[in-house]
């Protein structure tokens, strides 16, 4: 019981640390001691004191670690705030994580500029250090520098963090080409009911993949005789799967055809990726991506992620669902065309600047501004298409806004089979929202939004859509647990108090 509590604070103290964009050094230099102390510390292999605990917690500014152990992160929302000014939109969630799993395959290093710090980056960065890794933070924590090992030791990993995060299942593509044979936690993320990977492993087998899940792991086996010897059709166009059809293909020595790709943003992003570490891709934004293979990488790289298109809509939905006049900067708007021309038949008031070029010299950005509108439902029912359609993960978002139009909008998410029923929470806030069925939702506004409390949806985009709500909601609402927001947000609710929202992070005791 006592190496088990030793263990757990040794992992506070590791997250804290690393949310601090410090390493290990330079925690050892705050508290006077050395970094193979602090390294047994956050492995739980040395007893620690109160009194040390307490000058941790003070060096890193971490409630977490002066309390030695609290309970989940809670918000308190006082509602009925208007927002105002200007925010700029942060790099891509799904990029970054992408771009983390891609660094698998350069012997080189691998420098990523402006990295979303959320969880579920630092749980890769866990899953990446725990088998050898070398990840730090630079450039005053805004930065992230990957420098990988000549042999990767995989029976190390760190399987806890792994199944905290879906992105996990794109190690495969890489870790075909390193090794003949090797195991892989479960992927885990959000609870949106069953997602299989059988369209990965179809994908994989061309490159000579095949996997067995048994007791919770993985297990890889790699033919080196199979090569894809005629164009790969993947069986559904999702992003995951093409990211690891393209990192399979990136080393493979020779040119593989990719149909049915997806061409959405994050895809788009690898491909860029990809190109800087001499890998040829051609037709990035379309359905076929032909991939021009190099058996060896061996570069140092350095790459800008472009900006997220879902934060995007997150923060165009706050400004909607508050009345608010915000301008939203940096927005990729090849990836939130669907959704702003949905909301002009809806009547937004909104203007854009012109357009300009993304620190990756693709994506095409602007700085929108939205205004207090009268909206009225759409005519069409709301749903998703892949990408050059309406974003999957943007559908939640146009719950709320929907909540705050004058008539009945019907909302159908159909491809996750648990999502749209979260959307029903928003009654507990005074909305209405009819279940038709798993997938549908009838929404009906306005609404006159209400406080309340309630525990966080174990998913992400329905978590910050009724966190959206209580900004909206006259009174203090508070949102319970919301580890999962934070997995896909970089310190969101400071970032919503700097244009005029008034939230507060708290945690039990």
């Amino acid at each position: 019981m006592a190496d088990d509590y030793l263990v757990r604070i040794g992992r506070l103290i590791r997250d804290a640390r690393q949310h601090r964009g410090w390493t290990q050094a330079q925690l050892a230099e705050a508290l006077g001691t050395s970094q193979s102390a602090v390294n047994r510390i956050e492995r739980g292999n040395q007893n620690i004191s109160l009194e040390m605990i307490a000058r941790i917690g003070e060096a890193l500014d971490s409630e977490i670690v002066s309390l030695g152990y609290a309970g989940p992160m809670h918000l308190r929302v006082v509602g009925g705030r208007r927002l105002s000014g200007a925010i700029d939109v942060k790099t891509s969630k799904n990029a970054c994580v992408a771009l983390l799993c891609a660094s698998l395959l350069n012997k080189g290093r691998t420098v990523l500029r402006r990295v979303a710090r959320i969880e579920e980056v630092y749980r890769l960065l866990e899953v990446l250090g725990s088998i050898g890794v070398r990840t730090r933070w630079i450039n005053d924590g805004v930065d992230l520098e990957i420098v990988p090992p000549a042999e990767l030791e995989l029976a190390a990993i760190d399987a806890e963090a792994a199944v905290r995060t879906r992105s996990i299942i794109m190690f495969l593509g890489p870790l075909l080409h390193r090794m003949d044979r090797f195991k892989l936690p479960y992927a885990g993320g959000c609870d949106l009911g069953t997602r299989t990977i059988e369209p990965h492993m179809i994908a994989l087998r061309r490159f000579g993949l095949e996997v067995a899940a048994t007791e919770g792991q993985y297990h890889a086996e790699v033919d080196r005789s199979v090569r894809p010897d005629r164009p790969i059709v993947l069986t559904e166009r999702g992003d995951t799967v093409t990211e690891n059809a393209l990192l399979a293909a990136a080393r493979h020595d020779g040119v593989t055809v990719i149909r049915n790709a997806s061409s959405n943003y994050m895809v788009q992003d690898l491909c860029f990726f990809l190109e800087a570490l001499g890998v040829r891709v051609d037709g990035i934004g379309t359905t076929t991506l032909t991939v021009h293979g190099v058996p060896t990488i061996d570069v140092d790289v350095d790459y800008s992620p472009s900006e997220d298109p879902v934060e995007a809509m997150s923060l165009l939905a706050a400004a909607v669902v508050t009345e608010s006049e915000l301008t939203v900067r940096r927005v990729p708007i090849e990836f939130l065309e669907i959704e702003l021309a949905v909301l002009e038949e809806m009547g937004l008031d909104h203007d854009r600047t012109p357009e300009y070029v993304a620190d990756n010299g693709r994506t095409r950005l602007v700085d929108l501004t939205v205004r207090p509108s009268k909206l009225e439902a759409p005519i069409d029912k709301i749903h998703p298409m892949p990408f050059p359609g309406l974003n999957i993960d943007n559908v939640p978002f146009f719950a709320a806004i929907a909540a705050v139009a004058q008539g009945k909008t019907l909302i159908h998410d159909w491809v996750y089979d648990n999502r749209a029923i979260y959307l029903t929470d928003l009654n507990r806030l005074g909305g209405r929202l009819q279940l038709l069925d798993p997938h549908r939702v009838l929404v009906e506004g306005p609404t006159r939004w209400r406080a309340a409390e309630m525990m966080c949806p174990p998913a992400l985009r329905p978590a910050v859509v009724v966190l959206l709500a209580m900004m909206a909601a006259g009174g203090t609402s508070v949102l319970r647990n919301v580890y999962v927001i934070n997995r896909g947000y970089e310190d969101l609710a400071e970032r919503l108090n700097s244009i005029g929202a008034q939230i507060e992070i708290f945690r039990d005791i």
